[in-house]
């Protein structure tokens, strides 16, 4: 199981050394990934009906620009956003910039994708949010073409692509196409679509039944369930070192293939992310676990 981390860009701040100092450190503590999720926009909390749990006071470094210069930062590390609101999204341009991502680190990137549930953004952004299931499925094909195919021609419900591609090529042909999520019809699209599932569960919150759900549609599709990946994500309360250890123990029995860990929501300001997730390296490693 690769063990890495989530980026705090909720509260690590917006200087650029600081974000590069995190990734270098983390990649120095033997961490293997970083995992960033996506909001391009926040909005008033006092709007009527809204109960997000983000708003525009909350900061989101934008993934694929974000790590396009970290992977200059850096050796080995891996780049994965957990998830890209997809669907809100030009899908030609997320080709383009996630090819040029794949190359400066050199493929080192997975990219995760959702449809997402903030409807307000979906409106600034110009998309359809009702029809947004429909449209991360046609999505999938037509990314997968555009990084494998030197000229694709297309013509579905929601791209039109006149026999036309990009430059360069991502390294990956295709990139690994991972999906969050937790409803019916996303777990049966994982099943069918996904190279790898972002749940939100944890071991024992009924995990083992969703995991036999994925497996079953998935066999369903043709697929071989062992084919799918799986990647978990665990909060490392501070000075509770016997938690970290039974928590990344039980992903690692349930089957995960990578794990994520992040330190938000823990009272941690800047730098105090990176120390800490210091700590956290060192009982892993003492346990065998990282």
């Amino acid at each position: 199981m690769e063990i890495g981390t989530v980026l705090p860009q909720l509260e690590i701040g917006h200087d650029p050394e600081t974000l590069a100092d995190y990734a270098r450190r983390v990649e120095a503590s033997g961490y293997e990934h970083v995992l960033a999720y996506d909001h391009v926009l926040g909005v008033n909390p006092d709007r009527e009906g809204w109960d997000g749990p983000y708003d525009y006071e909350s900061t989101f470094h934008e993934p694929l620009t974000t790590y396009s210069y970290l992977a200059g930062q850096t050796e080995e590390l891996t780049f994965m956003t957990g998830i890209l609101v997809l669907p809100q999204r030009q899908t030609a341009l997320v080709a383009k910039q996630a090819a040029q991502l794949d190359r400066f680190t050199d493929g080192r990137f997975r990219m995760g994708v959702g449809v997402g549930w903030n409807e307000p953004e979906y409106v600034a952004l110009g998309e359809d949010f009702s029809r947004r299931g429909q449209r991360i499925e046609e999505q999938v094909e037509v990314l997968r073409s555009l990084w494998t195919d030197d000229l694709v021609e297309f013509d579905g419900d929601f791209h039109e692509i006149p026999d036309a591609g990009i430059r360069p090529l991502p390294v990956q042909q295709p990139i690994p196409l991972w999906m969050g999520g937790m409803a019916e019809p996303v777990k049966r699209r994982v099943a069918r679509l996904a190279d790898g599932w972002l749940p939100q569960f944890q071991p024992g919150d009924d995990a083992e039944a969703h995991l036999a759900d994925l497996a079953e549609y998935a066999e369903e599709a043709g697929r071989d369930p062992d084919e799918i990946g799986l990647g978990g994500r665990m909060y490392a309360i501070p000075d509770e070192e016997d938690e970290w250890i039974e928590r990344a123990q039980a992903w690692r029995e349930l089957g995960a293939d990578y794990l994520s860990i992040t330190t938000m929501y823990q009272g941690l300001e800047g730098t105090e992310h990176t120390a800490h997730l210091e700590r956290v390296a060192e009982v892993l490693t003492e346990t065998g676990l990282l």
